[in-house]
């Protein structure tokens, strides 16, 4: 199958898709994204690229490894590209995402999810891996909306915990956040599941992060007296 954009290479490594990188193009519309993911100068890419109608069009085929991603990291692990299938959301960064775009993307992760066998807790927003350097898909995506059909997850509202930046950087890091200082680990934090919220770190991120990290943590039960 020929596709359109020529800005992709092999998986390193024997790697294959276990997460799906959620990201908007930062760009006026879908023609303009389409053009840059698709422009071998450009050197950027996406498997897939949902227009604000809901059109889904895919630009790389899913076993190739796009160049969406960048430095980051996931639980421990680099070469996100490597790891993942990136969908890039046609929104220029200060928009609401429209309904016919959400029920595209709805329909495009329950299909991919299914292909390759890829959990919930697989869904990551590009500022999730790369805190220090990314913000999207940004405070206004409605990541509560993809949990609630277990496209994504979504943190309980468990016992308050007294904040304590170095527990909230360990049970960050257990869920899956990569090292990065703090105030951008808290802001990628909140951007996702807190997008109201300001001020310094508060009783309910500890709550919230300590929820993810029992559940969905690669040192989960070491945290579910928390």
């Amino acid at each position: 199958m020929s596709l359109p954009s020529p800005n992709f290479g092999e998986r390193r490594g024997g790697a294959r898709p276990e997460l799906i990188v959620i990201h908007y193009t930062a760009m006026a519309d879908a023609v303009c994204a389409r053009d840059r993911l698709c422009d071998p100068q450009a050197e950027v890419s996406a498997h897939w690229l949902v227009a604000e109608d809901g059109g889904t069009e895919q630009l790389v085929d899913e076993a190739a490894r796009a160049w969406h991603a960048g430095a980051g990291a996931w639980r421990g692990q680099g070469d996100v590209n490597s790891r993942s299938i990136g969908i890039e959301l046609a929104n220029p960064g200060d928009q609401p995402f429209p309904e016919p775009q959400m029920a595209a993307l709805e329909a495009l992760l329950g299909a991919i999810m299914a292909r390759w066998g890829i959990p919930p807790e697989g869904v990551i927003g590009h500022s999730d891996m790369a805190p220090e350097r990314k913000i999207d898909p940004g405070p206004r995506f409605d990541w509560r909306r993809l949990a609630r059909q277990g496209l994504a997850v979504w943190p309980g509202q468990g016992p308050r915990i007294a904040p304590d930046p170095a527990a909230f950087a360990a049970l960050a890091a257990a869920v899956g956040y990569p090292d990065a200082p703090f105030d951008a680990l808290l802001a990628a934090f909140r951007s996702r599941f807190r997008p109201r919220a300001s001020g310094p770190l508060d009783a309910i991120d500890m709550a919230q992060i300590a929820d993810l990290a029992a559940r969905f943590g690669d040192d989960g039960d070491q945290w579910r007296a928390c």
